[in-house]
């Protein structure tokens, strides 16, 4: 019976002991958003190697992008700090920071290795201060049918004039559009908008100053020869489109790679940076960014997290199983033949990338830019006349909402 009591004791003291310090815990929480495939490398490679590391388990479920500000806010208005790390849409972070539901990291700046690209770090800095610290860029790549291009013979469009006229050739010789933009609507075609707008000089949030104006001129001159597809065309269905050589050329992120290529070996789909407007080449950098809840507890193991994550030995993990561009200059070393002139592609595109400037009201612009692309380029009404009636609409309901 003592001796029961004494192990007792000694279990009591050497616990309290670990706990001394506050950061006893021995499992993370991570939050992020996740396809089922990434998920699949994050659960049988890369937490493995962190948890034999450092003893810590991780635990990690998905929320999605537009979740995750209520989330924390939630937690903070119960007294509770569930979420150690998250992950977060790099175009969904003006709400976290406007509700301070995020810690400033910039006491750790310096711990950041010094191969991860410096823009993606600066991405990060909002008000001087640092919020957010790399985790996965992302930009678009143009994916291209070669042997389409062979048999019409035809070079890849550098410019917005030398894309609306492969577009005509491809309408003249098949009788149907072969060049495929995103008119779904919501954030694909948002997004698309978006990145033309910078090409052609404009604010993207003024809606309606010539550079929009230029840009939607330019949708809707290539309107009559683009693909029919284009009104179904989204992130996903794009590959399937492509894949079904319904269209010969399409914008889209660099995950397409490693389905239309590897997963259905097709060997005639090429990949190029893409053109430039009449302002020069501009692309829209997307992508996660890490940052730590302003609440949490375990702050230290967090950041080692992280910083495992932006490791050489990580990022190459997720540059080889999953085709993501990598924050790294030097995480290519793993790559597989076929895949380094797609990444060639990406790493020319992030040269010339930029960031969205981060609005709460992104939903709303989202919203407006998908109705001027039905409207002006599906419906052929009037550019100018149009864009400036949406935004009227815009601005309403802007100062209309919690926004």
């Amino acid at each position: 019976m003592l001796t029961k009591f004494f192990l007792r004791v000694c279990f009591l003291i050497f616990f309290l002991a670990g706990c001394s310090d506050g950061s006893v815990k021995k499992t993370l929480t991570v939050t992020m958003s996740l396809g089922e495939e990434e998920w699949a490398v994050f659960r049988q490679e890369l937490f493995p190697r962190f948890e034999e590391r450092t003893g810590i388990s991780v635990r990690a479920y998905q929320i999605e992008a537009g979740h995750l500000a209520a989330k924390l806010e939630a937690l903070r208005s119960a007294g509770q700090s569930e979420i150690d790390v998250f992950a977060q849409d790099n175009m969904n972070l003006a709400a976290l920071i406007n509700k301070d539901l995020v810690l400033d990291l910039s006491a750790y700046r310096n711990k950041i290795p010094p191969e991860v690209l410096s823009n993606l770090v600066t991405a990060g800095v909002f008000k001087n201060r640092l919020m957010f610290l790399p985790f996965r860029p992302n930009v678009q790549i143009v994916y291209y049918n070669i042997a389409a291009f062979q048999r019409a013979r035809l070079s890849l469009p550098r410019t917005w004039d030398d894309l609306l006229a492969v577009a005509k050739v491809f309408q003249g010789r098949d009788g149907v559009g072969r060049i495929l933009l995103k008119g779904y609507g919501g954030n694909p075609t948002a997004t698309q908008v978006y990145e033309f707008v910078l090409q052609a000089g404009g604010d993207p949030y003024a809606f309606n100053d010539a550079g929009c104006v230029r840009a939607f001129q330019f949708f809707q001159n290539l309107a009559p020869y683009l693909s029919p597809e284009t009104n179904r065309a989204k992130w996903d269905t794009v590959n399937e489109i492509m894949a079904r050589q319904e269209a010969y050329l399409a914008l889209n992120w660099p995950f397409g790679v490693v389905i239309l290529v590897k997963e259905y070996g097709l060997d005639f789909i090429g990949t190029y940076p893409g053109w430039e407007g009449p302002a020069g080449a501009v692309h829209v950098i997307g992508g996660d960014v890490f940052g730590i809840p302003r609440n949490a507890q375990h702050i230290e193991k967090a950041l080692e997290f992280i910083f495992f994550m932006q490791s050489k030995e990580a990022q190459e993990i997720l540059v080889s199983r999953l085709g993501w561009p990598s924050i790294r200059s030097d995480a290519y070393g793993q790559v597989a033949e076929w895949q380094k002139p797609h990444f060639e592609s990406v790493t020319r595109a992030l040269a010339n990338g930029v960031f969205r400037k981060n609005v709460t009201w992104w939903p709303i612009y989202a919203k407006y830019a998908s109705q001027a692309f039905q409207k002006i380029v599906v419906e052929r009404e009037p550019v100018r006349p149009t864009l400036d009636k949406l935004k009227q609409l815009m601005e309403k309901e802007k100062e209309a909402s919690r926004f």
